[in-house]
């Protein structure tokens, strides 16, 4: 029998009027969503359901918006049980839910001064990221390398095989885009962020993240969850919080997390939120593996 592995988007799936169908035809993910609002102060259904857009894009607002989407469509799924779970990068967190290691209610208010906490590094510390398709994470690892003379640059996300997303300085990521562009990158483009994820520029917002970790309760997981730092499955309490506090400023191992659950038995795939970025993800690196999206209320329905 092979295994069900529930998988969560991150930060740029969002979109004007997500979860509204949800919200309007389930009195259980009214009472979550108004919850999770009254958790953080922030009147989230109002940005997701009508925007505008420009406020949905910003780091504070989208990462709740996207954690609160994703996990209320994953406790509306009743029939389907996963035996491991993974997210990308905000999505861990949503993931974490799904788990048990951490209770809804803790959740949003980590990922809400996650989301404000990365926002400010990103004023303090301006940076950017850029998307690199076509070259070897070894190749592209020794560009940024040899970029880090004219700033920080890393690999911040592997997310498919060609696809990487770099992260750091504004000099240092520029530096190695061309360099990626002489090497023969079929694609290189800056990406439109508030801030260098995933880069050692994150350190401020690593300090505020973890305050708050260290008071929000955590539980052993009830099923492995596939970490962005090792790619591995974790279930000790501990130990997740201390990798949620690296993630930050480490590369999300995505490609590797995908390979790694394919291996341990995953062949039905679900992602859980908004879009479809993991579908195709995925559809990448195995294409051979069943890969479904649940995001609107009609596709809860089939499983409820």
């Amino acid at each position: 029998m092979g295994k069900i592995a529930f998988i969560f988007p991150g930060q740029g799936s969002q979109y004007v009027g997500m979860a509204k169908d949800i919200y309007e035809n389930s009195v259980e993910a009214k009472e979550m969503i108004r919850t999770a609002e009254e958790a953080i102060g922030v009147p989230l259904s109002h940005l997701m359901f009508n925007g505008p857009e420009e406020s949905l894009k910003q780091t504070d607002i989208t990462q709740p918006a996207i954690f609160v989407h994703s996990v209320v469509l994953a406790s509306l799924i009743r029939i389907i049980e996963p035996d491991m779970v993974a997210g990308h990068s905000l999505g861990e967190y949503s993931a974490l839910v799904s788990a048990k290691a951490i209770q809804i209610y803790e959740a949003i208010k980590l990922v809400d001064v996650r989301g404000k906490a990365m926002l400010q590094a990103g004023i303090e510390q301006p940076g950017t990221m850029a998307a690199v398709v076509g070259l070897m994470p070894q190749k592209l690892e020794q560009i940024c390398n040899d970029a880090s003379s004219s700033g920080i640059v890393q690999c911040a996300n592997f997310n498919s095989p060609g696809q990487i997303v770099i992260s750091g300085s504004v000099e240092g990521v520029r530096a190695a885009m061309e360099i990626c562009k002489k090497e023969g990158a079929k694609l290189v483009k800056e990406l439109v962020v508030s801030g260098a994820f995933h880069s050692p520029l994150m350190a401020s917002a690593k300090d505020k993240l973890k305050t708050k970790l260290d008071t929000t309760p955590f539980y052993d997981s009830k099923i492995p969850v596939y970490t962005n730092v090792t790619a591995g499955p974790v279930q000790d309490k501990n130990q997740i919080k201390d990798l949620l506090f690296e993630q930050l400023s480490k590369p999300v191992r995505w490609e590797e997390t995908i390979v790694n659950m394919i291996n341990d038995g995953a062949d039905e795939f679900y992602e859980i939120g908004p879009g479809k970025v993991l579908q195709g993800l995925v559809k990448r690196i195995n294409p051979d593996v069943k890969i479904f999206g649940i995001d609107k209320f009609s596709d809860v329905e089939r499983y409820l």
